[in-house]
């Protein structure tokens, strides 16, 4: 036995490797709403995929790891005494950073550098250019943050939208609601009492994730261990459209 990116066991002999899912319920309205557990799912390849069945066609096509961290299988979360506190402004900026800043502003702002980088080169379209690798976000593990860039034909990139870790990054708030690093299901419940209240909209993402609709907030899960804890995306004006 060993153990797969995700940090869960994986044997080559057997053609397995395990994983695991976010537990989805429905609440006593009918509605689809997300637990605070995760569940097992298995990966299951013949022979000749065994030795590494997450770089190999074609698995590799719908589930590509390599962009995001290796997992040990220990999934360490910092108490809520020793995060910093973050300031937001929607639309504008988080904490030290805001949107528009440059890739070397941002690593200058938090005094830290990237601990892992990903981007792609462009597909030929006449918008993108060709040939100049394109920056699509960079990690900053110390901080506990993900920094989302936004670039274009002659255009470098930009800072569109900032991912805070929910296992190990700055505390924020929201109206008194706490964002990261609690229970989802408590954060969800929240979020959508505050909302009804002010007969505001709310935003679902494709992986169920909450926001106050025109704030560009998406409250996200990640896991930590068996059990998940949320995090935040706080995003520009028009971030959707950039995916």
């Amino acid at each position: 036995m060993r153990v797969n990116w995700s940090g869960d066991p994986e044997v080559a002999a057997w053609g397995i490797s395990m994983g695991a899912a976010l537990e989805l319920g429905l609440s006593p309205e009918g509605y689809t709403e997300r637990r605070d557990r995760v569940i097992t799912h298995a990966l299951l390849v013949g022979p000749e995929l065994a030795r590494d069945p997450y770089t190999s066609e074609p698995v590799i096509r719908w589930s590509d790891v390599r962009h995001r961290a290796p997992n040990s299988g220990a999934w360490p979360v910092k108490a809520e005494q020793v995060r910093p506190r973050w300031d937001w402004t929607p639309l504008e900026g988080i904490g030290p950073l805001r949107f528009g800043m440059n890739s070397e502003q941002v690593a200058a702002v938090l005094n830290e550098v990237p601990a892992a980088r990903h981007g792609r080169y462009p597909f030929g379209q006449p918008w993108e250019g060709f040939g100049t690798w394109m920056l699509h976000h960079d990690r900053f593990d110390a901080t506990g943050v993900t920094a989302h860039y936004t670039s274009g034909f002659g255009a470098p990139p930009t800072l569109g939208a900032v991912t805070v870790h929910g296992r190990t990054g700055p505390q924020i708030d929201f109206e008194g609601i706490r964002l990261i690093g609690m229970a989802v299901s408590a954060v969800d419940t929240a979020l959508i009492q505050y909302i009804e209240e002010r007969e505001m909209g709310l935003v679902v993402g494709c992986s169920g994730d909450l926001g106050p609709d025109g704030l560009n907030m998406y409250v996200r899960a990640t896991r930590a261990g068996d059990t998940v804890v949320s995090e935040a995306r706080f995003c520009q004006e028009g971030w959707e459209d950039h995916g």
